[in-house]
């Protein structure tokens, strides 16, 4: 019988300690409190690459050789937004492929694809951009150094390697932008 006190003391302790270290690892989260703790479900609930890396025109294999990956330069956004901001008339005149976002525009790691890429268009060279036609150009939303969420990175090296196996791009010809992390 004197034990039935004291397991429920354990009890109460360790789930005590339990909601701590949770609060814990959440407060170190680049998330907030109410966004939830990591989980694989949030991060599954993104989509498949596969969808993602789909076309309207016919890709071929031969089509592209190299991947850049850029920063946006914004603290958020999503397609239409940075069309926006940079004064173009729609989404569709954005000279990238994909857009991976932030929490601040779309969800945390989500990809959207534009239109270059439905269509298998080559971005266009001029301004700060200076690639080929055979580039697929990659925008991170965010500005500069650790500017990319955690689930921005992966979702982008998951991109990037569907991208690679698909098109047979070596990773030499992957370019990232500086304070990358892999």
């Amino acid at each position: 019988m004197t034990s039935q006190p004291r397991a429920a003391r354990i009890l109460i302790c360790l789930v005590v300690a339990m909601t701590f270290v949770a609060a814990v690892l959440m407060a170190l989260d680049h998330q907030s409190i109410s966004a939830g703790a990591f989980s694989l479900a949030s991060y599954s609930s993104l989509g498949p690459i596969s969808d993602i890396i789909a076309t309207r025109e016919a890709a071929k294999s031969d089509r592209w050789n190299k991947i850049e990956v850029f920063y946006s330069n914004t603290k958020g956004g999503n397609l239409n937004q940075l069309a926006s901001l940079n004064g173009l008339a729609s989404a569709e005149d954005l000279n990238f492929h994909f857009l991976v976002c932030n929490s601040l525009g779309g969800i945390d790691g989500q990809i959207q694809t534009a239109e270059k890429w439905l269509n298998q268009w080559s971005a266009i060279p001029g301004g700060i951009w200076y690639g080929s036609s055979d580039t697929i150009r990659i925008c991170v939303i965010g500005e500069g150094k650790k500017a990319a969420s955690d689930y921005q990175i992966s979702r982008t090296e998951e991109l990037i390697q569907a991208l690679s196996r698909k098109f047979n791009i070596s990773t030499s010809n992957i370019a990232y932008p500086k304070g990358w992390q892999l």
